[in-house]
């Protein structure tokens, strides 16, 4: 019996399999996957290939919804390759010689997925010589500003070419070598936060937690982490310079690295905002009508539009102005309703007298003349309106009766020069191309979300974004921090005098004054346009640069 079944069981089994091999001959034979692409050089696209719709990707030549594929086949693309190049040119009556590393920086969450890339240029020196080389990240503001401004206005070893005073020249542009650039005292990493220059996030709903004031903050004092570890520079002298609303990422990021291990030796501050309510003017916040209005003066002193015993020395007028300003202006404006008509017309007579304007323009603006109706209205007598940026800049209207400017005539100037010679210099002498839009101001994303912040914007309160508190912080922290702060008389996005309120009012110790420098300049938000101005501010950084190395 024994044998029987066993020569059954054999038989079952040989015919089982008989059966699935049928099967098989039946089934239609199935393809093998596609090959994957061929890599690309750093920094280059890939071949153009169908795109798949939101939610979507591709799997060899189908289309599946994300979220369907194996764990496995879910891979975040290999970190992309730095470019690195060779470059020599004279400065300060001596020869550098340097090397540029142009790439991306990676940008993980917590648990170490990919959330974004910030592209950066990073500027070393070669054989520096003993000591140890400090280093200086770079970045400008918007938000929604790449780096450009800084990068090859003022700092770089290349800078775009201006007329001398900062206005636009003839195309095609020219990019030259700097003199006045600061490597020969620093390195240089210039920075262009998520949605700005080639930096994208990995998606529009991961891009929303980096176009905020604390995610902003947070990522770009994540890539100058990641800076330091990479290229072992901890022991490095440690440095930030940030422009217009990178004034306020920078001070953010003073009082944020130093709770994280990293103290600064220095903040550069160029064209500064560190509150906003110093900035936007409210019914119940009268405050920047006052700290505006030296600028309004400085800008009607430029046109010669001041009575002649004001024309005579700008120094002396703005000290007038300032006076007026915090003074009778401010405590006119604080009485509200409660105003006299004889105290109302003494206001507005005076302060047609620093601003250049009609009084009765102005007592019809109720004391409040908003900056852009005196932009219009201080140019239109010669049918002109004047920058934002720059109040120096005329432009000229479609309607010379319109309220407010058609545009900025200051950004106008600077834009096509700035635009075209980044591309080219990136892609001709830095050797890194990409077929993206490198995104100069604006176009990497639609909205900027201030209330979530570090300070009281966050958690209701007056609701206006401050990191001047951070700021304060570093200060207590690390007692040996320098600051730099540098203002144009004629910027009018950045008034000096707000950023004057804000300095004192941080509520320092008096042994912490000692460290903050200020310099003042005849031109606008972007001073180093102006080629005088540049050279000035070369002069004071460097200064400033070793005294806070001493």
């Amino acid at each position: 019996m024994s044998g029987l079944r066993r020569s059954v069981c054999l038989l079952a089994v040989v015919v089982w399999c008989a059966c699935i091999s049928a099967a098989q001959r039946q089934r239609p034979q199935q393809q093998q996957p596609p090959a994957p692409p061929a890599a690309t050089s750093p920094g280059q696209n890939a071949a153009p290939s169908p795109t798949p719709a939101a939610g979507e990707e591709k799997q060899g030549e189908t289309t599946v919804a994300k979220g369907t594929l194996p764990a496995a086949q879910e891979k975040e693309p290999p970190e992309e390759k730095p470019v690195v190049t060779h470059h020599e040119m004279r400065a300060g009556g001596k020869a550098l010689r340097y090397t540029v590393t142009t790439g991306m920086m990676p940008i993980r969450d917590a648990a170490g997925k990919l959330e974004a890339n910030i592209f950066y240029m990073a500027y070393t020196l070669d054989n520096p010589g003993p000591g140890k080389r400090p280093l200086t990240f770079s970045f400008n503001g918007g938000p929604g500003s790449s780096s450009v401004w800084l990068h090859l206005g003022a700092i770089g070893p290349k800078r775009v070419k201006m007329q001398n005073e900062g206005f636009m020249p003839s195309p095609p542009f020219e990019l030259v070598d700097n003199e006045y650039t600061w490597l020969d005292q620093t390195d240089l990493v210039f920075i262009d936060p998520v949605g700005t220059g080639y930096s994208r996030a990995v998606s529009p709903e991961v891009g929303k937690k980096f176009w905020q004031v604390r995610g902003d903050i947070e990522s770009v004092g994540e890539f100058i982490r990641m800076y330091l570890v990479r290229n072992q520079r901890w022991t490095s002298p440690l440095f930030i310079v940030g422009e217009s609303y990178g004034t306020f990422r920078a001070a953010g990021l003073s009082g944020y690295l130093v709770d994280r291990g990293i103290a600064l030796n220095g903040v550069l501050l160029i064209s500064t905002i560190l509150n906003y309510g110093t900035h936007d003017p409210a019914r119940m916040n009268d405050m920047p009508y006052a700290l505006m209005l030296p600028s309004y003066t400085a800008t009607a002193f430029y046109h010669k539009r001041l009575a002649p015993d004001l024309q005579q020395d700008l120094q002396k007028t703005l000290r007038q102005a300032e006076a007026f300003a915090v003074g009778d202006y401010a405590a006119a404006l604080a009485k509200g309703d409660l105003l006299s008509p004889e105290e109302r017309a003494a206001a507005a007579e005076k302060l047609a007298r620093f601003t250049g304007l009609d009084k009765q323009y102005v007592d019809n603006s109720n004391l409040r003349v908003p900056l852009g109706m005196f932009l219009k209205e201080l140019g239109r007598p010669e049918r002109r309106s004047y920058g934002r940026l720059d109040s120096r800049f005329a432009g000229i209207d479609a309607n010379a009766a319109g309220a407010t400017p058609d545009f900025d005539p200051s950004l106008a100037a600077i834009t096509p020069p700035y635009t075209s010679m980044f591309n080219n210099y990136v892609r001709s002498e830095l050797g890194y191309k990409s077929d993206k839009t490198y995104y100069i101001l604006g176009g990497g994303f639609s909205n900027w979300d201030f209330t979530k912040g570090f300070g009281r914007g966050e958690e209701g309160g007056q609701g206006y974004a401050d990191t001047s508190e951070l700021l304060r912080s570093a200060f207590a922290k690390n007692p040996y921090m320098k600051l730099f702060v540098a203002s144009g008389y004629y910027d009018m996005a950045t008034p000096y005098f707000a950023t004057e309120y804000t300095l004192s009012h941080l509520s320092l110790d008096p042994s912490a004054q000692k460290n903050i420098t200020r310099r003042y300049y005849e031109a606008g938000h972007m001073m180093y346009i102006h080629t005088e101005m540049l050279a000035r501010l070369r002069k004071d950084v460097g200064a400033f640069l070793d005294a806070a190395l001493r």
